[in-house]
């Protein structure tokens, strides 16, 4: 018997859920703690921050949020891949919030502080390599990890994504763990979303589709999915387009898009509409990602829609060698760094670079605001995570 959960059920489940997955270990919880971190941020006693330019930044950028990305022609790349928090902010909180989670990763993976330390520096360095080279060259070197995820990456095609997502003859998703039954008002919904003229207008314009071709919605369910963002709406939607033999399906993600956490700064223009704004930063920081994304709203909630790619994929860090922390730690500040710099023109990547203290002539280091930063949201998360673990053993016993 597979188990599932009514929609009246849902709120009480996901927040389960949402308990379960940020129990699980110290890493775990800073990934499902966004807001929190901003709070803990703004009253953390640590050096004074630097305000950097008024660019695009991801919010939420710790390592789970940053994998393999397919464009559309199927070209990869690693990219950021989640931008539900992007707001024109602070990019030094791109850097804290990586930092933090590259700590958090070290501590579960048993190693010592030293090697923390070391990954910050290591941090900083690749960081700073984005800044100093043309923002198109992605040659840094590749950790083993990644490039081992982006062969994995590569050789994936629809039918592996049909595989984990879809089920039977007649296509459909398979309700249970994963996927929710839907009521008939949201699946009504959801088919008069896609039978919008502009959205069945791109969505047979996707790569491999072809033009003309009607779009139908075959089967539609609740996803259960994430963990930041458990308790919004999220819908996967299986289409088909075209007829007969010329029939093909893809599969499409609905998320709702909520007011970010991250701070802004303040006098930039930015979308009101929050789909529009998750969207608008994607195709600044991701451009593959934000390619393949439109807003839109259903249910009386601004939504962004995306197509689902086999190749899209996320790093997992959360058990690492010595040396593969340090290699994750610079490559992924590094991709943290393009997205940044191709914001920037030249002037204003030298002026970063100094505010941040660093220099390309002396020896690199992790700046003092970095490390105490670190220091002391590591110290708060982990007294935090214990809290949380505590009052979750109280109400689900191991």
């Amino acid at each position: 018997m597979k188990s599932t959960v009514l929609p009246e059920d849902r709120v009480r489940a996901l927040v389960l859920e949402r308990n379960r997955k940020m129990a699980e270990s110290a890493h775990a919880y800073v990934r499902g703690s966004t807001k929190r971190f901003y709070e803990w941020l703004s009253q953390a006693e640590h050096a004074e921050i630097p305000s950097g330019p008024a660019i695009w930044i991801c919010g939420d950028c710790h390592s789970g949020n940053l994998g393999p990305v397919a464009n559309g022609d199927g070209a990869l790349a690693i990219q950021i891949r989640d931008l539900d928090q992007a707001v024109i902010g602070n990019p030094a909180h791109d850097l804290i919030r990586l930092a933090l989670s590259l700590a958090m990763a070290a501590r579960s993976s048993d190693l010592p502080g030293v090697t923390t330390a070391l990954m910050l520096e290591r941090m900083i360095e690749g960081y700073s390599k984005a800044f100093l080279t043309n923002v198109d060259d992605v040659s840094s070197v590749m950790p083993g990890t990644v490039k081992a995820l982006m062969r994995q990456a590569a050789k994936r095609s629809w039918k592996h994504l049909a595989d984990e997502s879809i089920e039977g003859e007649v296509r459909q998703l398979p309700i249970g763990p994963r996927f929710w039954p839907l009521t008939r008002f949201e699946r009504e919904s959801v088919d008069a979303m896609f039978a919008e003229q502009w959205l069945e207008d791109l969505v047979s314009a996707l790569p491999g589709v072809g033009t003309g071709g009607k779009v139908r919605v075959v089967d539609a369910a609740f996803w259960r999915k994430g963990c930041s963002s458990l308790g919004r709406l999220r819908v996967a939607a299986l289409l088909v387009i075209g007829k007969g033999k010329n029939e093909v399906y893809r599969l499409m993600d609905i998320k709702e898009a909520v007011a970010p956490s991250a701070p802004r700064f303040p006098d930039v223009v930015m979308p009101l509409d929050n789909g529009e704004r998750v969207v608008e930063g994607a195709r600044h920081l991701s451009p593959y990602l934000g390619s393949r994304m439109v807003a839109t709203d259903v249910l009386g909630k601004s939504v962004f829609v995306r197509e689902l790619l086999p190749q899209d994929l996320k790093i997992e860090i959360d058990k690492l060698t010595r040396e593969e922390a340090l290699t994750v730690a610079e490559y992924l500040a590094h991709t943290v760094g393009l997205a940044h710099a191709r914001q920037m023109d030249s002037d204003n990547r030298k002026s970063w670079l100094a505010v941040l203290k660093i220099s390309p002539i002396r020896k690199l280091e992790a700046p003092s605001w970095l490390w105490a930063s670190v220091v002391d949201l590591v110290a708060t998360h982990e007294a935090a995570y214990l809290e949380h673990c505590r009052r979750y053993a109280l109400v689900e016993p191991a």
